[in-house]
């Protein structure tokens, strides 16, 4: 495997499903960002992708079976000296062939010899991806330190729509780079189930109009895509937000805090973690007009609005948490006083953590960077300088997951 001087190695298994045309743009995607990458398709694959296209793209000769080039021990070599292997798409039989340790090819013998991350990207039909058997065999490869991405759901082959279909090249790509730039620390999440709202809640006044605020979810969304890259199954309570949805994060979208607080507590019922990100609105208007509000003749002033409380959703989750040692952070979005309003409020809502960070027009909402402090309930402060919402995110999810119970 010829190394470019400096750039992580990456190893890209392609096994042999209809999605095997989307590893292409995977591979073109870690090509240009300046990853080293070898490709390793299965005799399956190339039924699907010939071996031109990806030596084409990739810069390195296609093998499939370990009888190829014996002398430079391939099927040892290529695993061992990889910082990353990831397949995709990983069919049914692949996992299977992987649970088992089976090493019938050189991708097989490749991912028992890889002592780095490996990432693997299902794509099947439904039915297959569902079958007692799939469950089983990805349940054994995340027991022990694999991390397999939830497949999307969309159109499969043919008429066919549900979930087994593969991820975006892009979502896989950006999982990818959060493996690598943890260093190879993967699955720390694995086995976990967290809950993670995200976006603005909206409070309809009449059917054109609405209450709402500037979130654009993208903190949340970051949220739930490093806490996916780290493992764990993620359900992600979007409110009204136009981001794609990550790769392996189940996404369900809402619109009002009522319907926020209720999403959530159904998702929370088995969650080791619960993190509210969303910016949930505090009021909505006690009367909707079924019709569009006019404005008055004669220039008349509209009738002052009436609002209403909406539920404390943070507060009611840490008081009735439904699984022992669930743990629950919250966020605080502040204009003034940040530290000392961020603590009054930790203490008012019970929750282990509160990230504080302080808001405007121009500051955090919408932007690819924030900062905060993290408070928790211990009295501990976490300074997070600015930098990318990634960052941010995973240092939540380190404290979080050193507050699970043993």
């Amino acid at each position: 495997m010829t190394q470019s001087e400096g750039k992580p190695r990456v190893v890209l298994g392609v096994s042999g499903g209809i999605a095997a045309y989307k590893a292409c743009e995977l591979l073109r995607r870690l090509t240009e960002s300046g990853h080293d990458v070898r490709p390793v398709p299965t005799a399956s694959a190339l039924r699907f992708v010939g071996a031109p296209t990806w030596a084409a793209l990739s810069g390195h000769p296609v093998a499939t079976e370990v009888w190829e080039s014996v002398e430079d021990v391939p099927h040892v070599r290529i695993g061992k000296e990889a910082d990353l292997v990831v397949v995709a798409p990983a069919t049914a039989d692949l996992l299977a062939r992987a649970a088992h340790g089976l090493a019938g090819d050189l991708l097989t013998n490749t991912l028992l010899t890889a002592r780095c991350p490996v990432v693997f990207a299902p794509a099947m039909h439904t039915e297959m991806w569902e079958h007692p058997a799939t469950r089983e065999n990805v349940a054994t490869l995340r027991r022990r330190g694999a991390l397999v991405i939830e497949p999307a759901t969309g159109r499969l082959t043919g008429v066919d729509t549900g979930k087994g279909r593969l991820p975006d090249p892009d979502e896989i790509y950006a999982v990818c780079r959060r493996v690598l730039a943890r260093g190879g620390s993967t699955a720390d999440l694995a086995g976990r189930h967290v809950v993670v709202s995200a976006g603005g809640t909206r409070e309809p006044l009449d059917p054109v109009r609405f209450l709402g605020n500037r979130s654009s979810g993208k903190q949340g969304y970051a949220l739930a895509a490093t806490a996916a890259a780290r493992g764990a199954r993620v359900t992600l309570v979007a409110a009204n937000s136009a981001l794609p949805g990550p790769a392996g994060v189940d996404v369900v979208p809402v619109g009002t805090a009522l319907e926020l607080r209720d999403a959530v507590r159904a998702a929370a019922g088995d969650a080791d973690a619960v993190v509210m990100a969303a910016a949930v609105a505090d009021f909505r208007p006690a009367v909707y007009a079924a019709g569009k509000i006019k404005k008055q003749d004669g220039g008349a002033e509209p009738e002052p609005l009436a609002l209403v409380r909406n539920p404390d959703i943070l507060a009611e989750l840490a008081a009735a948490r439904p699984r022992p040692g669930q743990v629950v952070a919250g966020f605080a979005a502040e204009t003034d006083d940040v530290l000392a309003h961020g603590r009054a409020k930790l203490a008012s809502k019970g929750c282990d953590l509160l990230v504080v960070n302080e808001v405007g027009e121009r500051r955090t909402f919408g932007a690819e960077e924030n900062e905060a402090v993290v408070l928790g309930a211990d009295g501990s402060e976490t300074p997070v300088p600015h930098g990318p919402k990634e960052a941010l995110a995973d240092t939540i999810w380190d404290l979080v997951a050193k507050r699970f119970p043993e």
